[in-house]
């Protein structure tokens, strides 16, 4: 494996013609095979997939033969899931450690917790923030119970969309034995400083296992386990431009260690469960592919990491500006900040927030200005006050929200078609009264 290093090479931006290349590269980029012609603004949902990642699915469903076996296509799925397993360490700067496939990112969420919580001395804490995803809160809540400990989520800052260190510092305890971090909402849309808060738990709590949802944030790029100091990070790699049903997990050295399900005299005590599918870890090696192709265009490195790290700084800065476009305008069309009667989840101008927009329209119902979009050729969607979402949206007295989530395949020209879209509406109900 190449040396896990910090890009070094100026990074260029995504130019016109990159970004027709690159969305040549996706399949359904500009419209759907059910609806025809629309904009994808739903990536939070599932980003669109690659069209390689399509034909290795494709390919790799017709092979019959599995691993373990003593012929040639037996012996070439093991070099694939190896291959794969590489391409992995390098994409996430993860020299160490465990990487594994299971059935998705929640199903991986909720393994890793229970076997840090089962796995660590009886009492103490296991502690998470209000801003998470039920996937890690609904684990941390089952097996702490289970586990004899005490469960206890910290307060985001509902303002800002985010948690932060100070938030987790005076919930913290020498006996806190379990802690998980949420990257990036999906429904806030607002990053998280995985490091930073990783570092306030230790400070306190060194032998603290922590745990990463990193399903969010995974597609925007910038990936550095090694800066993180954390025990387990998950991914949902439909959500990072590969396919649905498979997720995928890192795991330190100490965490793979703790007892966990497996067979009886398993070597090795593996994580996986049965035979997996050559296909996820194939799937995962084209999308890898795809960021150090990106980087290729966007810096002239020589290196395979420092090419990745590029692409995921051309990312971001592509999708800041999309997001700059939506807020505050693109040629003569105003942004959303510019509606009096637009109500902003976390903010305007907000540093954390990750190439998505949630909003309310007062007095609109968030599920009409969906169905509006859609029907002007712009996919959205709404988030309810529900399990999913009630703990962004209920201290904001929100019962639901258009969420607008954009990636690095996105265009201006799109920002700009949505906005027309929310002009005719905010026209529509003025008209109405």
């Amino acid at each position: 494996m190449e040396n896990a290093v910090t890009a070094q090479q100026p990074t260029r931006g995504i130019t016109p013609d990159l970004l027709t290349a690159i969305r040549a590269r996706f399949a359904h980029v500009d419209s759907c095979p059910f609806a025809g012609d629309r904009v994808f603004f739903e990536n939070a949902g599932g980003a669109l997939t690659l069209k390689s990642v399509v034909e290795t699915s494709g390919f790799f469903a017709g092979i019959p033969d599995n691993q373990g076996r003593d012929n040639e296509a037996s012996h070439e799925l093991v070099r694939i899931i190896d291959k794969a397993k590489d391409d992995m360490r390098v994409f996430f700067n993860a020299p160490g450690g465990t990487f594994f496939v299971g059935e998705s990112g929640t199903e991986l969420l909720f393994r890793l917790i229970s076997a840090a919580c089962l796995g660590t001395p009886e009492g103490g804490r296991v502690l998470g923030s209000t801003l998470e995803h039920p996937a890690t809160r609904s684990a941390c809540n089952r097996w702490a119970e289970v586990a004899g400990k005490t469960h206890v989520l910290v307060s985001h800052d509902p303002e800002t969309g985010s948690v932060y260190p100070e938030h987790y510092l005076p919930q913290l305890t020498a006996d806190t034995r379990v802690a998980t971090i949420l990257h990036t909402s999906p429904v806030s849309g607002m990053g998280v400083d995985v490091a930073a808060v990783a570092r306030a738990i230790r400070s306190v709590a060194p032998d603290c296992y922590i745990i990463v949802d990193g399903i969010q944030h995974a597609a925007h790029g910038r990936l550095d386990l090694s800066s993180y100091g954390v025990d387990g990070y998950v991914v949902s790699p439909y959500k990072v431009f590969s396919r649905h049903g498979y997720g995928l997990a890192w795991l330190s050295n100490r965490l793979a260690k703790l007892p966990h399900d497996n067979l009886i005299d398993a070597p090795g005590a593996p994580w996986e469960l049965g035979t997996r599918d050559t296909g996820s870890y194939a799937t995962f090696s084209d999308v890898v592919a795809y960021f150090d192709w990106l980087g290729g265009q966007v810096s002239d490195s020589a290196d395979r990491r420092e090419r990745i790290v590029a692409a995921g700084d051309a990312i971001h800065a592509h999708e800041a500006a999309l997001t700059n476009a939506m807020l505050h305008g693109t040629g003569n069309l105003k942004g959303l900040a510019g509606y009096d009667e637009v109500v902003m989840v976390g903010g305007v101008d907000n540093p954390r927030r990750e190439g998505l927009v949630s909003f309310v329209f007062k007095g609109q119902a968030a599920q009409d200005t969906v169905t509006k979009l859609r029907e002007r050729g712009i996919r959205t969607h709404t988030r309810k006050a529900d399990h999913y979402s009630r703990n962004i949206l209920d201290p904001l007295g929100l019962p639901a929200c258009i969420r607008v989530s954009m990636c690095h395949y996105n265009s201006e020209a799109e920002v700009a078609r949505f906005l027309q879209a929310v002009q005719e509406i905010a026209e529509e109900a003025r008209q109405a009264g």
